[in-house]
């Protein structure tokens, strides 16, 4: 195994003062000493709930090499191996700018309301099956996620993949500058953080904000498919970048989408280049993933990588956790399908989920939905939650579960209806998962999205749970 770094190159980085510090290398970098790894560097960062200079002595007792500390902790620790810095946050983000300019990799960032983890995690699947690839992990896409993600990046990788999220303007810019992309991938512009941003422009704008540390001589690549398309586009030639392709179902996309067809196993699309034309398959259900997997079909097209290969990758790639996997719970013959799609939720994302549901064919059993709060939608929250109603009828449910305070407004447009639909209402998961459960058996199929402050990951692991443990069961529950 190659060593991430020696420590005398993070004492360079940071222009920390060493102290108690032997010759030894560094394998990885933490900021979480439960999990942390042997020869790890631990960094002590202070959060919103925890001070990561209360666990420095658990973390050199879990194995690792050394603690990246605050100077104002330094007579806390006198025995202990310790980098100390006047703040840690900025030390771990110069051992990120010292990863980007040793590397020698293609770096690829990506950015958008929604389908940043997906597009990341099928781009990295792409490329890794090519040359060593470095990745982030699950959703490290913030101020700390993006250097952290970049400090343990294997100066040996040939590519790297960077998801890039905000809360407000001027964030993605810092971080694209941290990163320096070859290339930077818009994946759509939705209502998301419209509490902080307050217009669809200016979210756009947010995200074009990619742009100013991608290489003017990289390859933007953005989604055409929304009304703010021209806003990527402008702040793209704005900050003078010399490639720009656009791909989506529009006829004027540089790369098109067209003919989808459904099956039942997969979906199917023809991806039509300006030099050629290929199908692309993916195992699962849903336009979105189909516009994800042509995303990264045209970063392994940009990099030279075989195109029959990459596309073949693509169609055996599985949802990850949290974010449209499909769980199979078996018995007698009958199945019960949960979705779990509980991670996040805004309008473009909840929509889509919609119509992945709706286009599964019901079994014998029952089609349920719970749907909680999508957040940080500001004042236009109530709209956008009633606007999910027609949606909702297209998947054709016989009971919907609507979780969180915004669910309220539309809860209260399905009371005015005489439907044959059971529609049931709480403001916590708490309150309504006995229930949930209750009206739950196999044979049914369960979709479960809302966004990650609803907790309806909970509901989703107790259906793993017991239905799992009845699986084994004879008899009817």
């Amino acid at each position: 195994m190659c060593a991430l770094y020696h420590i005398d190159e993070i004492i360079s980085a940071t222009g920390g003062q060493a102290r108690n510090i032997c010759n030894f290398t560094i394998d990885s970098i933490s900021m979480d000493s439960r999990n942390i790894g042997k020869n790890a560097l631990f960094v002590a960062i202070k959060g919103r709930r925890f001070d990561g200079h209360d666990f420095v002595k658990s973390a050199i007792e879990s194995g690792a090499n050394a603690a990246l500390i605050g100077e104002k902790f330094a007579n806390k620790f006198d025995s202990l191996p310790l980098i100390i810095v006047p703040d840690p946050l900025r030390g771990l983000e110069n051992i990120a700018h010292y990863a980007r300019n040793r590397s020698k990799a293609k770096i690829i960032a990506v950015t958008g309301s929604a389908g940043k983890t997906s597009s990341k995690e099928i781009i990295k699947s792409v490329l890794s099956n090519f040359a060593l690839t470095h990745a982030s992990i699950k959703s490290y896409n913030n101020h700390w996620g993006v250097p952290l993600m970049l400090s343990s990046l294997d100066k040996r990788a040939k590519y790297a993949i960077f998801e890039l999220g905000m809360n407000n303007a001027g964030e993605i810019s810092t971080l694209s500058k941290l990163v320096r992309p070859d290339i930077a991938l818009i994946t759509n512009i939705a209502p998301a953080h419209l509490e902080q941003l307050g217009s669809l422009e200016n979210i756009a704008l947010a995200k074009s904000e990619i742009f100013t540390g991608l290489k003017k001589s990289g390859l933007a690549i953005i989604n055409i498919d929304n009304n703010q398309a021209n806003i990527l586009l402008q702040e793209a030639k704005k900050a003078k970048i010399s490639e720009i392709i656009t791909y989506g179902f529009a006829d004027n996309a540089h790369v098109r989408i067209t003919n989808i067809v459904t099956n039942s196993d997969n979906m199917s699309a023809d991806i039509i280049f300006p030099d050629k034309q290929v199908k692309l398959t993916i195992a699962n259900f849903g336009q979105h993933r189909i516009v994800n997997g042509c995303a990264a079909l045209i970063i392994a097209h940009n990099l030279g990588l075989d195109i029959e290969k990459s596309l073949q990758i693509i169609a055996k790639q599985q949802p990850h956790k949290g974010r449209g996997e499909m769980i199979s719970l078996k018995r007698d013959g009958k199945e019960l399908l949960l979705i779990d799609d509980s991670y996040n939720a805004n309008p473009l994302s909840m929509r889509a989920s919609l119509e992945v549901f709706a286009n599964l064919a019901k079994n014998n059993g029952k089609k349920i939905l719970v749907l909680g709060d999508m957040l940080e939608l500001g004042k236009n929250a109530k709209r956008f939650h009633k606007e999910l109603k027609p949606f909702i009828l297209k998947t054709k449910p016989d009971i919907v579960f609507l979780i969180g305070e915004h669910m309220r407004s539309l809860a209260k447009l399905f009371e005015a209806d005489e439907s044959d639909i059971l529609v049931k209402y709480d403001k916590k998961i708490e309150n309504i998962d006995d229930e949930i459960i209750n009206k739950l058996d196999f044979g049914d199929m369960i979709m479960v999205k809302g966004s990650l402050g609803t907790r309806l990951g909970t509901i989703v692991a107790r259906i793993k749970t017991e239905f799992a443990s009845l699986q084994e069961e004879t008899g009817n529950r």
